[in-house]
């Protein structure tokens, strides 16, 4: 105990314990280190020092057992085994994940996207910014089928930039209408990361689906206003090509063809969680099945796309699924040493109005989300700030029926903040995705230039759920309530 005398209170060395815990885990990642073994690795050191270093009576395994931490008991190291993998095993809401997955991986080898590039170009053609108007559609109907950012924005880069660029499209507003529409994916349901976020804030996935559709339709809008208006403003930029086909019925039908079917999955997962037909995880189940099917009736379904995709979800499962357990095994070190209780009174200390408390969460959130994907901020961040945002007590109207109202609106500020976040420059982590397709005469300062304008319908759209956080729990209210 002889050094624990030097650093003064045992709880000014947690402090710099849990400081150092998340300082350690932010240079792993700089040095290239993979989050999972970060994590872990951040852990297994701080137990070492901890427990051994700094206090050697205590044994390292047989005494890190049954402590107290905001009235939950944690256990022993050795058991934790079932309870890392155990729960997120038998957790049936994380059963949605690898089906959100697949359902957007198979819509993506489905060739449905880039039908939609050609019917819809046809059909918007003659308008100024017609072709960025169609892009942005496209991005609304991927991002409310696939959930996942990266995916919406390459495949639009893909499909897109090329043909702006032979239509003569200013780079900025070329490649800010891309990254902005991909990025629609984190929010827009059904999201993978608010399947992640129900499970972390112990929330209904039903009341977050339902919660977040009013505000992703909102931005949708914004952006294509701003397209609209930005075309009559500047046509230099985003110019009608001379050789645009006319609207004839066959190309409203060829519209209606490649629209429809991915549409109406979408109703169909969303619309049995609404009317209560399904659970989300059994919602999941339908736009898995949906998705194949849709890819059957394309032709484009054959034993090596199939692998193709199942391979993929495994990945991608598999690497969500990974963080998962490191962050609980972090999470688990870090209450150890009091770091949410530290976390908690440092962030209730910064203002006494609660209003004032949640924006400082959102801007260290805004921060972070340079650093860090989405899914450890999900994982690590989160649950560190549900006591936080419960003790705040802000009264956000549920109706009577969503549960912990306040949470449901907390969550969905914390998806828009991230969404600006990843196309914020200079490292949005949406800005790098768009760069990587993108052909050399594109630079990462077009790109620049072309998000500013979107980052800031990102902040009106942020400032409006903000001030309005009935918008989030309306449409729940009314599904849940009969």
């Amino acid at each position: 105990m002889e050094i624990l005398s030097l650093f003064g209170a045992v709880m000014d060395l947690n402090q710099w314990m849990v400081l150092l815990m998340f300082a350690t885990f932010i240079v792993m990642l700089f040095r290239g280190i993979p989050v999972v073994y970060a994590l872990v690795g951040v852990s297994l050191i701080f137990v070492i020092i901890g427990e051994v270093v700094l206090d050697p009576s205590r044994k390292l395994i047989n005494e890190f057992i049954e402590f107290q931490r905001t009235g939950i008991t944690y256990v022993k190291l050795s058991v934790n085994g079932g309870r890392f993998f155990g729960g997120i095993i038998k957790n049936p809401v994380l059963v949605a994940l690898p089906m959100f997955i697949f359902m957007g991986l198979m819509l993506d080898q489905s060739g449905i996207a880039q039908r939609m590039m050609k019917s819809m170009q046809v059909l918007f053609g003659a308008l100024k910014g017609g072709l960025a108007l169609s892009v942005m559609l496209i991005g609304i109907i991927l991002a409310a089928s696939t959930g996942v950012i990266g995916a919406s924005v390459v495949l639009l880069g893909v499909m897109g930039i090329p043909t702006m660029m032979a239509q003569n499209y200013g780079k900025p507003i070329a490649t800010g209408t891309i990254a902005a529409s991909g990025t629609l994916g984190i929010l827009i349901p059904p999201s993978i990361m608010l399947v992640i976020m129900s499970d972390q804030l112990a929330i209904s996935l039903g009341d977050l689906f339902m919660g977040a559709l009013f505000p992703g339709l909102m931005l949708g809008a914004l952006y294509i206003v701003f397209i609209i208006v930005y075309g009559i403003i500047s046509p230099k930029s985003m110019p009608v090509p001379d050789d645009h086909e006319p609207v004839t019925f066959k190309a409203l039908v060829d519209v209606a063809k490649s629209v429809v079917p991915p549409m109406g999955l979408i109703l169909v997962v969303l619309g049995s969680i609404f009317f209560g037909l399904a659970t989300p995880t059994e919602a999941s189940g339908l736009g898995a099945m949906g998705a194949t099917l849709l890819a059957f009736a394309a032709r484009n379904l054959n034993l090596k796309v199939f692998k193709d995709v199942m391979r993929q979800t495994l990945n991608t499962a598999g690497y969500i699924v990974g963080i998962f357990i490191a962050a609980n095994f972090f999470a688990l070190v870090l209450r150890r040493y009091g770091g949410d209780e530290i976390i908690e009174n440092m962030v209730l200390g910064s203002f006494d109005n609660p209003y004032m408390v949640v924006a400082f969460i959102l801007f260290i959130i805004f921060l972070l989300g340079f650093l860090l994907d989405w899914i450890e901020i999900t994982l690590i961040i989160m649950p560190l700030m549900l006591p936080v945002v419960l003790s705040l007590n802000i009264p956000v109207d549920g109706y009577g029926v969503v549960g912990e109202p306040s949470v449901v609106w907390f969550a969905i500020l914390v998806a828009v903040t991230l969404q600006t976040s990843f196309l914020t420059p200079p490292v949005g982590f949406a800005l790098f995705y768009l760069k990587g397709v993108c052909p050399p005469e594109i630079s990462l300062l077009d790109i620049y230039k072309g998000v500013i304008p979107f980052v800031l319908l990102q902040l009106v759209g942020l400032l409006i759920v903000f001030f309005y956080p009935e918008m989030t729990t309306w449409l729940p209210a009314v599904a849940y309530g009969q």
